[in-house]
């Protein structure tokens, strides 16, 4: 026995999927919980920030975000930046979607069945990084019957290193559950990573959660059970 080959344009399909996905979550509202916590070497939390936002549309019916209560601003080491929060809106929920093609090398990398869903693996790193790009580097596992992605690991990219700053950014897993019965669209973004500074080595824990996906002018809320929107570690 051998196993099956992929479609000879799997990653056009993909980004085919993926352009109607994302124009499809365009249409949804949704709320973002964020966490992050500074670890100690022994684990115990020392640090940590919290928001939640309701991404939102306004009465003009144009997109934007707003802020729920006041963030909890409690870190002890770290500071977030512009662009931690231009990584939770496009990166950790990556998409790989057709505009996006030209920009990244892609190569097949197996089967593997994920969340018991039979998927191609696809490694997709960017070409080339030009100054003030956010991009993704890592693994996608998408479904063979449709090529919805379930899941994507790796990173964010590039790390910034200077004379006078240093911005790293974790390792991170983002998984997917269907919302409508056909588009997949993120659950939860977990790190656990330890990012090397200068100064010394400091682990952080982050949770991204997506919860409360309802389409614009609808007037039904998705939501999913709590184990479904367990980490995996």
């Amino acid at each position: 026995m051998r196993a099956e080959e992929p479609p000879a344009d799997l990653v056009r399909r993909v980004a085919h999927a993926e352009t109607e996905t994302q124009r499809t979550r365009d249409h949804y509202t949704y709320r973002q919980s964020v966490t992050l916590e500074e670890l100690s070497d022994r684990g115990s939390r020392v640090g940590e920030y919290r928001e939640v936002r309701d991404v939102i549309f306004s009465p003009a019916e144009e997109r934007t975000e707003e802020i729920i209560g006041q963030p909890l601003v409690a870190l002890k080491n770290l500071k977030m930046t512009d662009e931690d929060f231009a990584d939770m809106r496009n990166i950790q929920p990556f998409v790989l979607v057709e505009d996006l093609l030209a920009i990244y090398e892609t190569k097949f990398r197996g089967e593997e069945t994920m969340d018991d869903v039979d998927c191609y693996v696809l490694q997709v790193r960017p070409r080339q990084i030009l100054s003030g790009q956010r991009l993704f580097d890592g693994l996608l596992w998408v479904k063979k019957d449709d090529f919805a992605i379930v899941r994507s690991e790796g990173q964010a990219v590039p790390q910034v290193r200077s004379m006078k700053q240093e911005n790293l950014f974790p390792r991170f897993t983002t998984v997917r559950r269907p919302v409508d019965g056909k588009h997949w669209f993120p659950v939860y973004t977990h790190a656990d990573d330890t990012l090397a500074f200068r100064t010394g080595p400091q682990r952080i824990r982050l949770m991204i959660r997506y919860s409360e996906y309802k389409r614009f002018g609808s007037e039904s809320t998705i939501t999913f059970g709590k184990g479904e929107e367990r980490p995996q570690h």
